[in-house]
């Protein structure tokens, strides 16, 4: 792959949140995760582990258990109910390269970061549509997560992503331009955002 081809790539890979309820070959779900699973991660340590959920009265539960914990949060139908494969990330805590340091987490988490992004790409390249749903991650929803998939203690949920096909074109996605991000040799403290500044572009990124 060269440059261009992966730049279209990064820019075709959007997040969406309608899908159509219609199956997806298992081929690809197996394509997702050889991709996954070629991560980069700290000492080599491969901390992932996938649980893929297909049944349709398994996602039912899921989304629902998902539901009842956001209770207090506005009451919108979620996107990822119709997609016919979730894909839950987890890491195993025993393999992180660090132990119990300061940075053992960082380290962890960035594997794991990693495998989830090359799944999101891999989608992309199936002409697949993806959705971080991250409200899998809430420590009071992970243990309930863990027991409803019967999965051990030693597991720790990172993320799930939706998968399946899009069923609407996704909105134009804000990105910052690359000469107010990047610093040569030293920091510009010029270019340090004001709370302003962050807050303008955030209500501007949900409109669009």
């Amino acid at each position: 792959m060269d440059y261009s081809s992966l730049l279209e790539l990064v820019k075709q890979r959007r997040s969406i949140r309608s899908f159509k309820p219609e199956p997806m070959p298992d081929e690809y779900v197996d394509k997702i995760l050889e991709v996954a699973r070629w991560a980069p991660s700290g000492a080599n340590s491969q901390p992932w582990e996938f649980v893929v959920v297909k049944k349709q009265e398994l996602r039912d539960k899921f989304a629902e258990l998902i539901k009842s914990h956001q209770a207090s949060l506005p009451q919108q139908p979620p996107g990822y109910v119709d997609a016919p494969v979730y894909i839950i990330l987890c890491g195993d805590t025993r393999t992180n390269p660090l132990g119990a340091t300061p940075r053992a987490g960082l380290v962890f988490n960035s594997g794991l970061a990693n495998a989830f992004l090359y799944m999101h790409l891999a989608a992309t390249t199936l002409g697949l549509a993806s959705q971080w749903v991250s409200a899998t991650a809430g420590s009071a929803l992970q243990p309930l997560i863990k027991e409803f998939l019967g999965m051990p203690e030693e597991l720790e949920i990172y993320d799930m992503m939706a998968v399946g096909y899009s069923a609407s074109e996704p909105r134009p996605r804000l990105v910052r331009a690359r000469e107010e991000m990047v610093h040569y040799d030293y920091y510009d403290k010029s270019l340090f955002r004001t709370e302003e500044r962050i807050r303008e572009v955030s209500i501007f990124r949900r409109q669009v």
